[in-house]
């Protein structure tokens, strides 16, 4: 791979990261609960705002940590470099679903 290639790969990474990332903020500043899974309802909150806030800090999170992990793509073209974007984007998704469900579920729910 070319040193332009390793740079527009990261750039379209980063991009992914960004979009996480704008996705909390736009989560800060909404009225009604942001819903964390995909094509799923969000459940009623008792505090909508902590709620968003907090779902909100766990998207930027995410967001910063899929950028920092794509640094990777910009050393170069070794093959194994790749593998650390691709596991440990699959490793923080998995720890983001748990945060979300044990953590931000149980404490905003209305029960």
């Amino acid at each position: 791979m070319t040193k332009a290639g390793s740079i527009m790969g990261f750039l379209m990474w980063a991009a992914g990261g960004c979009l996480l990332t704008a996705l909390g903020i736009w989560a800060f500043r909404a009225k009604k609960e942001v819903g964390f899974w995909a094509n799923v309802k969000p459940l009623p909150m008792r505090d909508v705002k902590a709620y968003n806030r907090a779902t909100g800090r766990l998207f930027i999170v995410d967001g910063v940590l899929f950028i920092l992990l794509g640094l990777p793509l910009l050393w170069g073209a070794h093959s194994a470099w790749i593998l650390i974007p691709i596991l440990g984007a699959v490793a923080e998704i998995i720890v983001s679903m748990a945060v979300y469900t044990i953590v931000i579920q149980n404490k905003y729910e209305k029960k």
